[in-house]
Formats: C-alpha cells, structure tokens, sequence
C-alpha cells in the first residue's frame, strides 16, 4: 500500500523501520497496541516480516494490517495506522500509534483520513470501528479529529486490558463518509 498526503506517506513497514518503532516501543507508544514492549526488540523484526506477509494477503477481515506513517520531507516514521479484526465484536476495527515525540502536530488525524479513505476505496466492508478507553483522551480527541462519529459509551475490555474499563465506540460509515 501507498498513500501520499500533504505531509504524509503510508506506506508498508520496511526492515529499516526496525529502530524507530523499538524506540517508540521504548517512550511506552505501543503499549495501547502490544501491551509491556520490554522484549520488542526481540521480536520486532518478525513483526516487520509478519507485516509485509499480511499486506500481501490484504484481508481486513483476517488478524491485521499495518503501515507505516513516514513524514514526506525528512523521510522519519512517525508511527502506524492500520486495520485488526475484532473477532469479539465481528468488526474491523482501526488502529493505530504515533510516537511521543511527533503528538500534537495532526500528523494522527491526517493518516487516519487518508487510510479510511482508502480502506472504503479498496475494501466492499460499510464501516470502521475505534475502540477507546474513556481516559485515553489524545486517542479519542484524534479520532474526532479525523471524522469518526462516536457511537455509544460502553464498559469493554480490549486484548491488552487488564480488566474491563469504560469505553467510547465510534464508526466510519463507508456511505455516509465518517
């Protein structure tokens, strides 16, 4: 996959991103996704490989997709945005995580437009969930952002939840926009 945004470009993991997202497993950016990073750097290789493997079988539906979030200019990874199938909940849900040192400057918001709308272009599935912990504020606040609409608040617990907590969902609507 290839998009190119104003800023941006999402792109495939590549070995060389190897580095950066250990040291955003380090400043604790992929904790909401993979739970304790302690030993990434044991496996983060594999996830590069795994990541390239299921992009090439390119199915929302089976486990997960992830790409990269390159900034154009300095050609720095800035994090991931990307898809996971919630086998509890029968959804594709987005995903994604940017790096302590690149919050704030909308680069989140802007990748999550771009892969929504790509995701509606290429894929026949007529919505998107997010899944936020109520006190994951910065996430939800992107997601706003981005256009996702918020659903409903409800108590979930997510994989990498210890135990259940308050949570916003929202949906992209693939024929209403988000």
């Amino acid at each position: 996959m290839y998009i190119e945004t104003t800023r941006l470009l999402l792109r495939d993991f590549l070995p060389e991103d190897e580095q950066s997202l250990i040291h955003m497993a380090s400043d604790g950016s992929l904790q909401e996704i993979w739970g304790d990073c302690s030993n990434c750097h044991i496996w983060m290789k594999d996830f590069i490989r795994e990541s390239a493997a299921l992009a090439q079988k390119n199915d929302p539906t089976k486990e997960y997709l992830a790409y990269a979030i390159e900034e154009k200019e300095k050609h720095m990874l800035l994090g991931s945005v990307g898809c996971s199938f919630y086998e509890d909940l029968q959804e594709v849900g987005l995903t994604w995580f940017i790096g302590a040192d690149h919050r704030g400057m909308g680069y989140m918001a802007e990748a999550l437009r771009a892969y929504i709308q790509y995701f509606f272009g290429h894929y026949r599935i007529p919505r998107l969930i997010a899944t936020i912990r109520e006190d994951n504020i910065a996430s939800w606040k992107t997601a706003e952002k981005a256009g996702l609409v918020l659903e409903k608040k409800a108590v979930y617990q997510d994989i990498y939840d210890k135990e259940p907590s308050l949570s916003r969902f929202y949906a992209a609507h693939k024929n209403l926009g988000c």
